[in-house]
């Protein structure tokens, strides 16, 4: 297919072609018919797969121009980050039209998008709790609200969002045409969408939690966090090949240990984000990043989601993700756009059984390779030995309740 083929108006063509969307994607084909039909739309397609595009670009053709005051479409995202990523891209499909866009995210003060939505809008891209706060405030009028986007739904159950959904679905009108678009598909997101949908077509592109065929993965065992740093530091020796990475960690604390590691030894440039980080700090650091200003962004899974930027070489997985599909979102972010990309991921002893629960949801092996001879194997700390004996401990008691680790309490004791 070609963009031609949906119909779509002079103004949104020539966006598409300045965006550089060369030809439809497997999702675009098939959501925007139905979107454009009325259709109420189920789109499950994992990350890069250009589902935003496939619900805006029906959404803005039927909208066509700016009519009032008040938002006529609603997309609701989990994240700050997401919600300043999707109206970027509305932007840039709405460049050659009079359509008007607001954005409105918690940890910044409303007054300012306030003053935004008072001077009319027809398109707003909220995060939920933001969207309600500054509803109550009788700052948004949601009476003309035809359509309602939830984007990365999977994401707002993993974040509590379920009763914020609800009260904003009791507060917008009910004839209205919902979709719903979500990398996967969970029991809770089905509810989700049982709520709120009514005879939804489901389109499901590639199964759920599955790594694009862009990214090469690899998987190195290491003994301890110190070994982990030596090998970072091998990797990243090579300039040339190592030219634009993420790397992932559990904890902020980690994140900003390797940050300071990475920037001291003259690495980067390097910038670090995570959850609690400043608000302007956290978009400045991802636009750095996206102009290829940023040699390495080090990153919590707060931005595992919600980053769009092509031609990141590589994803290092420092820290193997606890919440499994965040490894499927974790290597997403290499590998857009038919670029390729590869997944390093460093796995101690304690992090084995997490890596046999991510095989099984992605349903394929990562692929063993063996550490360079050369790098320094550090000797494991008492207190870090300690750790992961009780971490494989109570990974053993939970598979089997009635096992007894090397920490169990003993009875008199």
């Amino acid at each position: 297919m070609t963009w031609n083929d949906f119909k779509l108006n002079k103004q949104l063509l020539d966006a598409v072609a300045d965006a550089g969307f060369e030809t439809p994607t497997e999702i675009q084909e098939k959501c925007i018919p139905l979107i454009l039909g009325g259709q109420q739309v189920i789109g499950i397609a994992q990350t890069g797969t250009g589902k935003t595009a496939a619900y805006l670009l029906p959404v803005l053709m039927k909208v066509k121009f700016a009519q009032g005051t008040d938002p006529r479409v609603l997309i609701l995202v989990p994240t700050k980050e997401l919600v300043v990523q999707v109206a970027a891209q509305v932007a840039a499909l709405t460049k050659y039209t009079d359509l008007r866009t607001v954005h409105i995210y918690g940890g910044v003060g409303p007054k300012t998008q306030i003053e935004n939505i008072q001077l009319g809008l027809d398109i707003l891209v909220a995060t939920p709790g933001r969207f309600l706060e500054i509803y109550q405030r009788n700052e948004i009028v949601t009476k003309q609200i035809k359509t309602l986007v939830l984007d990365e739904a999977d994401r707002m159950m993993d974040m509590g969002f379920m009763p914020q959904l609800r009260k904003i679905f009791e507060v917008i009108p009910n004839k209205r045409q919902n979709l719903l678009f979500s990398a996967t598909f969970p029991q809770r997101v089905e509810r989700l969408s049982q709520e709120f949908l009514e005879f939804p077509v489901r389109i499901e592109i590639t199964p759920p939690a599955t790594v694009s065929i862009q990214v090469e993965q690899e998987l190195y065992f290491v003994p301890n966090s110190r070994t982990k740093i030596n090998f970072l530091e091998h990797l990243l020796l090579d300039h040339a090949v190592f030219n634009r990475v993420m790397i992932f960690t559990r904890t902020k604390e980690a994140a900003n240990q390797i940050f300071k590691f990475l920037d001291r030894k003259g690495y980067g440039p390097v910038k670090v984000i995570y959850s609690n980080k400043g608000q302007n700090s956290r978009i400045n650091a991802v636009n750095e990043f996206k102009e290829g200003e940023l040699r390495i962004l080090v990153s919590t899974d707060v931005a595992s989601r919600g980053i769009d930027v092509t031609n990141v070489s590589h994803v290092i997985n420092f820290d193997v993700p606890i919440v499994y599909e965040d490894y499927v979102h974790r290597t997403g972010r290499t590998g857009r756009a038919l670029q390729v990309g590869k997944a390093i991921t460093l796995v101690t002893e304690a992090e084995k059984y997490h890596i046999d629960k991510i095989q099984k949801i992605i349903r394929e092996k990562i692929p063993v390779r063996i550490m360079p001879p050369h790098i320094l194997i550090a000797e494991t700390p008492y207190e870090e030995a300690q750790d992961m004996a009780r971490e494989i401990d109570r990974q053993k008691r939970y598979e089997d309740p009635e096992f007894k680790g090397a920490f169990h309490e003993k009875k008199g004791s």
